[in-house]
């Protein structure tokens, strides 16, 4: 049985685009949010979109290997904040987003392990708010980083 030392974190690089697109398309398919044709569309249109974030400093990522292979990952989205009641300055901010770990290598703590990771380096950055969307699978483990369900609403179009 593996246990999370034979893992290893690092910060992701622009040379990972691919794999990080590949998990966020295959996040989404997993929580049957896209069917397969659409997670290849996601695939196809993410890997831009990432390399545009990252070359502008937007986005920060880490990847979880194991024997030099990169199994689970994750990043933040980061972001300016403006004054509003109650908080008269400017602040930055972060959306966790692509939080994904490959079916072999689920349950052994590596979501855990990269979200500390993560929340770690927020408060390194002193990041005044930090947000992510939960799946149902993972409200359990956000909640239990002392995350909180907001009154967030979407409008898409």
């Amino acid at each position: 049985m593996l246990d999370r030392s034979d893992y290893a974190i690092r910060f992701a690089q622009l040379q990972d685009v691919n794999t990080i697109a590949r998990h966020r398309a295959w996040m989404f398919r997993d929580m049957d949010s896209v069917n397969e044709e659409e997670c290849q569309q996601l695939l196809e249109v993410s890997t831009p979109w990432l390399v545009s974030v990252i070359e502008r400093g937007e986005y920060v990522g880490w990847l979880v290997e194991y024997e030099g292979e990169v199994v689970a990952g994750g990043g933040i989205l980061l972001m300016d904040l403006g004054p509003r009641p109650g908080w008269f300055r400017m602040g930055r901010g972060g959306h966790i987003v692509n939080i994904y770990t490959e079916a072999a290598h689920r349950r052994r703590g590596l979501a855990r392990r990269l979200m500390e990771e993560i929340l770690a380096w927020c408060a390194e950055q002193k990041l005044d708010q930090v947000t992510l969307a939960a799946s149902d699978e993972g409200r359990p483990l956000y909640e239990s980083l002392g995350f909180v369900a907001t009154n967030d609403m979407r409008l898409v179009r």
